[in-house]
């Protein structure tokens, strides 16, 4: 026979049930939320008047190789604007990259707002980090940009675009 005691306690119990599951999914979608206005954050230093100037140098480059680059330009160790603009883009999206693998930033929401960007600004870039790679002896360099566009290209390969 059920008493009043016991009903009290059922509800009781179901009530902190409700409570924990409410909570969890409270959480986890701030957890959400944060991530989300990070990546926004972040993009909008994308969109930022100093970094479309560097991109708009940056894109206007025709890197055959390393060592041309350092003929032309000289070594990526010599300030200069354009040595500023490509540490700029590879930082940034090395960052992004970092927060991805880190699973802070999805790949999603990279692939919907620059995916594009995330590809050809790393098959632009991949002859200077290759070559200070090995000058430098610097075998990480940039390391999260090419994982970020290894990445890229897997959706791409998988037939996953913009969602």
């Amino acid at each position: 026979m059920v008493n009043i005691q016991t009903i009290s306690i059922a509800i009781a119990s179901a009530s902190v049930v409700a409570g924990v599951i409410y909570y969890v999914l409270q959480i986890r979608h701030q957890e959400r939320i944060r991530h989300l206005d990070l990546f926004m954050r972040i993009y909008s230093t994308w969109g930022s008047g100093d970094m479309l100037n560097a991109h708009r140098r940056f894109m206007a480059l025709e890197i055959e190789d390393y060592d041309s680059w350092v003929i032309e330009h000289g070594p990526v160790t010599e300030p200069s604007q354009i040595n500023s603009d490509t540490d700029r883009i590879g930082w940034f999206f090395n960052s992004l990259g970092f927060l991805v693998k880190e699973k802070i930033v999805s790949i999603k929401l990279v692939d919907e707002l620059l995916g594009y960007w995330v590809t050809k600004n790393w098959e632009t870039i991949k002859p200077l980090v290759e070559g200070w790679r090995k000058q430098y002896n610097i075998p990480e360099s940039y390391r999260w940009f090419e994982y970020l566009y290894r990445e890229m290209m897997k959706r791409k390969q998988a037939g996953v675009r913009n969602g």
